[in-house]
């Protein structure tokens, strides 16, 4: 017999569809004379609290930190208690020859079989097997099946998934313990609270940190005003704007009076400038005419398509993650929790397969009016040497693509669900579009020494704009709304019209001469979505998406865990996040931890401490370290930061 578990009864039920397992023996398991499929609900195990370790433990006192056990010891959760049972009966069947891991394919689903292994003990003449797969489609399970490698090259994820877990544990335990012991009634009083309980984690304390800081300095942000010159220039044709901004030769070269390169602190000041130019003639000076092309976006990983969601439906990024969860397990979308924006070459070899499917199953008129378009305009489909196939940047898992398949469940959607799926299928589809491609025209304008900057850009063919356009408006507009875009549209053409007829030395009226007030802002507060990315990216919100990839590295959490993270901290009320706007703001208790946290072990506020031991667990995972290494270096931290924090006792 070959027995298979996987991580929720839902996943089960779809290997058992493509084995055609029927008989199923009281709702814990399925047979057939080869097969016996199961499952964890989740996870089954759990590491044990201190107090199993020492009854002395469950009290929160000064001589029994540190807590670093040299054994751990872990233990069933009583609620699953039932199913732990049924797994381990089966996992010790004689009749067994191979048992298959079929476990979520990440390291915290290899983290929950592993623990379930370790405590149920498994026939030991039954060989050990992973199923690794990208989507639930019945060609991917197969193969998974078919392609199945011994569990132990899995070895190295596991350790890091142990290290991870272990890593939060003695962090969590630990830091909150003596953080609580030493600050806890000075923090009660402040939060006018009888007693309190100050909560670390070694991720959550590093976003609560992000959070309070950029509170704070929008509250402590001074907006600074200044003022701009803008020029009105014209000849027959017509006229245009064009903004001042210092160089070499002006006479403000340098100068103290000036704010920034175009604008000056004091509006007299500004004035008087403009009073010095009147009457003077104008000239064109240099004049550069350029085309640009501005390729599709790469496709989303779970951080991205977490960011669009909480812009576009304003919703969580838990919220988010189950939604493509469920469209996973329902076979629309390919595994979830992925860092990855590109594709493997093994994945894009396939490709037709995902756009066939869509073409002759899914019946969406606004999908199928694009992928029509591809046919008619007979758009490429080989991604081969493109930016969207990178087998470096592929670890676990490639980017959220639809499989093409799962239409036969794609009517039971919430309209939530159905949108966000359409989301991740026009990005999909964008790949495979011509880039978006413009005019763009820049121009200065002399009166002696001062310049006079113009610069337009009009899209000539819209390309895969054709397809994403939809993303950057909402469906239902006003006359007017359309009115206003149109306006802005003509402007810019009679605009790039006048400049394109342009030459360089000719001369130009001057038409008229503006003070435009400008302030400085501070920057944005973090939203449930945004803040994701900042994690992915250690810290930084980076808003431009190219650059976003391009210095990409270890982050904050993973993919599967962030949006917990998030979730936690609203949870235990360090942080409230606007229902409407998905808003980010920190609570009283939320800035009085803050304040614990930095007056005692600030770097644990660093988001690069937190995404140095991130990129170590993926050492660990790449076999690049031991894990024994890792774990040295992780009980030195903490016996470090308790040598100097005792003393404060």
């Amino acid at each position: 017999m070959k027995l298979i578990i996987t991580e929720k009864p839902s996943v089960a039920r779809e290997f058992a569809k493509v084995l055609n397992v029927k008989t199923n023996n009281k709702g814990a398991y399925l047979e057939s004379d080869e097969w016996i499929i199961t499952w964890c609900v989740g996870h089954l195990v759990t590491m044990s609290y201190p107090e199993k370790y020492d009854e002395k433990l469950k009290w929160w006192r000064l001589d029994t930190l540190p807590f670093l056990p040299k054994e751990y010891k872990y233990e069933v959760i009583e609620r699953v208690q039932k199913q732990f049972d049924v797994v381990k009966s089966l996992l010790q069947r004689e009749d067994l020859t191979e048992i298959y891991n079929a476990g979520d394919s990440g390291r915290e689903g290899e983290y929950i079989q592993r623990l379930v292994f370790m405590m149920a003990k498994p026939n030991p003449n039954a060989k050990l097997k992973r199923v690794w797969i990208d989507s639930q489609t019945e060609e991917e399970i197969l193969r998974g099946i078919r392609e199945a490698k011994d569990m132990s090259e899995y070895d190295s994820i596991s350790d890091s998934a142990y290290l991870r877990a272990k890593e939060d544990y003695l962090i969590g335990i630990n830091f909150s313990r003596l953080l609580t012991i030493i600050y806890g009634k000075r923090m009660a009083s402040k939060i006018n609270e009888e007693k309190a309980t100050i909560s670390v984690g070694r991720v959550m304390t590093c976003v609560l940190g992000m959070v309070v800081s950029r509170e704070r300095e929008i509250k402590n942000f001074v907006k600074t005003k200044y003022y701009k010159v803008l020029g009105e220039f014209g000849n027959e044709e017509g006229s245009f704007k064009a903004e001042w901004k210092v160089n070499e030769k002006s006479k403000l070269f340098e100068s103290p009076l000036l704010y920034n390169e175009s604008g000056f602190k004091k509006e007299d000041v500004a004035k008087k400038f403009i009073t010095s130019l009147i009457g003077k003639d104008a000239v064109v000076g240099e004049l550069k005419k350029s085309k640009q092309k501005e390729n599709p976006p790469l496709l989303f990983n779970l951080a991205e398509i977490q960011n669009e969601c909480t812009k576009r439906f304003k919703i969580k990024p838990d919220e988010t993650l189950d939604i493509i969860q469920n469209l996973y397990e329902k076979k629309l979308v390919t595994y979830p929790r992925t860092d990855a924006r590109v594709l493997s070459t093994a994945v894009a070899k396939e490709i037709n397969k995902n756009l066939s499917g869509l073409a002759k199953n899914f019946k969406d008129e606004e999908i199928q009016g694009y992928l029509h378009k591809m046919m008619d305009e007979k758009y490429s489909t080989n991604l081969i040497k493109t930016k969207y196939v990178n087998d470096s940047k592929v670890t676990d898992h490639y980017a959220i693509i639809p499989t093409g398949q799962g239409f036969e469940s794609y009517n039971s959607l919430s309209d939530l669900q159905k949108e966000v799926y359409k989301v991740i299928t026009r990005r999909f589809l964008a790949i495979f579009y011509p880039p978006a491609e413009y005019n763009k025209i820049n121009v200065t304008v002399k009166i002696e020494d001062e310049t006079f900057i113009a610069s337009e850009r009009i899209c000539t063919k819209r390309g895969y704009l054709d397809v994403l356009k939809p993303e950057k408006h909402s469906k239902v507009s006003t006359a007017n709304e359309k009115k206003v875009e149109n306006s802005d549209e003509n402007a810019e053409e009679n605009s790039i019209e006048i400049l394109k007829n342009l030459k360089k030395g000719g001369r130009l009226a001057v038409k008229n001469f503006e003070l435009k007030d400008a302030e400085t802002s501070p920057p944005p507060r973090y939203n449930s979505g945004s803040i994701i990315l900042a994690m992915e990216n250690a810290g930084k919100l980076i808003e431009d998406e190219e650059l976003r990839e391009q210095i990409k590295g270890a982050g904050i959490g993973t993919a599967a865990t962030r949006g917990e993270i998030i979730k936690k901290l609203e949870k235990i009320q360090y942080i409230q996040i606007n229902s409407k706007t998905q808003i980010i703001t920190p609570t009283v208790k939320g800035e009085a931890v803050y304040d614990v946290v930095n007056l005692s072990m600030p770097d644990m506020l660093n988001p690069k401490l937190t995404a140095s031991w991130e990129k170590g667990l993926e050492m660990v995972a790449k076999k690049e370290i031991e894990p024994y290494v890792f774990m040295e270096k992780l009980e030195k931290f903490i016996n470090s930061k308790f040598e100097k924090l005792v003393i404060k006792v």
